[in-house]
């Protein structure tokens, strides 16, 4: 466990500070005849999930309905959870844990925010080099997905 102990400036006592994983969230959008993908503008770059950290005070459906709104401009209804993603590998930039969903996206796809790019892609042809760990979260949906139609 990652802690260190600091002096409350207005009280003198000591207090115990963790070092904890972010929550986050990741979306699967089934849109058209695909899933939805966005093209990252920041790092790490690549095409990736719609996705993002959760707000404090926001549950993790709020956050993927609001995250994929922001970059994809869908609107989105949640249709299932697909799972926990905890490796503290996940993203470089620091650990995260990200709950994922399954949605349909309704509207016009049109990139915003995070996103310089936005588009659908059959799941025969997500492009290569995905960013974070969304390769193996794509394998366990194509899982869900054969389960869920077969």
């Amino acid at each position: 466990m990652s802690r260190r102990i600091i002096q409350c400036p207005g009280c003198g006592r000591e207090i115990e500070l963790y070092h904890n994983p972010a929550p986050t969230v990741d979306i699967v959008i089934r849109y058209q005849d695909g899933i939805v993908l966005i093209k990252r503008k920041q790092y790490p770059f690549g095409w990736a999930l719609p996705g993002g950290f959760v707000d404090y005070g926001e549950d993790t459906v709020s956050a993927a309905v609001r995250e994929a709104k922001e970059e994809t401009s869908l609107d989105c209804e949640i249709i299932g959870l697909l799972g926990v993603y905890s490796n503290p590998q996940r993203d470089p930039r620091s650990h995260t844990i990200s709950t994922v969903y399954v949605a349909r996206g309704r509207g016009e796809l049109r990139a915003a925010d995070d996103a310089a790019e936005a588009r659908c892609f059959s799941l025969e042809r997500i492009p290569s080099g995905l960013a974070f760990d969304h390769g193996t979260i794509l394998a366990d949906y194509r899982v869900w997905h054969a389960g869920e139609t077969g």
